[in-house]
């Protein structure tokens, strides 16, 4: 009786911890996770404002039908990158994401001088960097330091009535995504 019980805790044991390596290890192996939905829409260093997306239509991306949303791309390894633009006077948010989908930066409006978005994206040499450079000087820039060489930003606008949407749209055009040494 004791042998079988042995037998058992010990499949048991097994079991389960190949269950929790396979759960934990699952998102790795994921084919179409949030960076290559953004990456077959986006080339580095290229703004793209989203399409509307209309409710009960095919929305791979879980954006917000109520928003304008636009992506910007960036690979940081050789520069920093810079997102700047003038934008509408209502409310505003900007979220920057990792490889895995993370967002490790978000802001507002609030954080933002006369409705521009001012932001710079650096890798953590290139801020180490930035005491020596007179980039930090420009004053209203938001500094942004990233793990990870490859980001990605999305721009979210929203229109306080919905007739806005589309010149809401349109502004997000105006915003320049680039690395700063081309």
């Amino acid at each position: 009786m004791t042998r079988f019980l042995l037998w058992t805790v010990g499949g048991l044991l097994c079991g389960l911890m190949i269950h929790l390596v396979v759960i934990l290890n699952l998102p790795s192996f994921a084919a179409h996770d949030l960076w290559d939905r953004v990456a077959t829409r986006t080339e580095p260093g290229q703004l793209v404002v989203l399409d509307p997306v209309t409710v009960g239509a095919d929305n791979p991306l879980g954006l917000d039908p109520a928003l304008a949303v636009a992506i910007c791309r960036l690979d940081i390894s050789q520069s920093p990158g810079l997102i700047h633009g003038p934008l509408p006077d209502a409310f505003w948010s900007v979220s920057v994401f990792d490889t895995d989908g993370i967002a490790f930066f978000s802001t507002t409006h609030r954080a933002a001088s006369e409705n521009t978005l001012n932001l710079g994206i650096f890798n953590v040499v290139q801020t180490r960097l930035l005491a020596e450079k007179d980039i930090a000087d420009q004053g209203d820039l938001l500094i942004v330091e990233s793990k990870s060489d490859a980001v990605f930003a999305a721009i979210r606008l929203a229109p306080p009535h919905s007739e806005l949407l589309e010149p809401y749209r349109k502004a997000l055009g105006g915003i320049t995504c680039q690395n700063l040494i081309d």
